[in-house]
């Protein structure tokens, strides 16, 4: 009965939202309210622009590097377990695997913004 009455108020409490936005007045819309703003560029013109090749990689670096870390996240809640050497094992081979990843990528040049 309980369920009954959730989803019948929400439905009401729904159906009242929607028969209110049809009957509030209509804004005026004019040329510059309904372009679409992207960041300062022009919506309009070719969507082929060039593209910065070291930006997307520095992106993929950055998305590589934050995927590292929320795997290092859940070690203090790991600490309380009772094998506490197979935690600092694993802990450790995480943060040199992290090491040497950005040893790799700073001995590539991979981090170099300007050639």
């Amino acid at each position: 009965m309980n369920l009954m009455m959730t989803l019948l108020t929400n439905f009401s409490l729904a159906t009242l939202l929607v028969i209110i936005a049809f009957w509030l007045p209509q804004m005026n819309s004019y040329s510059e309210k309904t372009s679409p703003y992207e960041c300062g560029f022009d919506p309009m013109g070719s969507a082929r622009l060039p593209f910065s090749m070291k930006f997307f990689l520095v992106a993929i670096t950055f998305l590589l590097f934050d995927l590292e870390i929320a795997l290092l996240l859940p070690l203090p809640w790991a600490s309380q377990t009772t094998n506490l050497n197979t935690m600092l094992t694993m802990a450790l081979f995480l943060i040199f695997l992290l090491a040497a990843s950005l040893a790799y990528e700073w001995t590539q040049k991979g981090l170099e913004w300007t050639e």
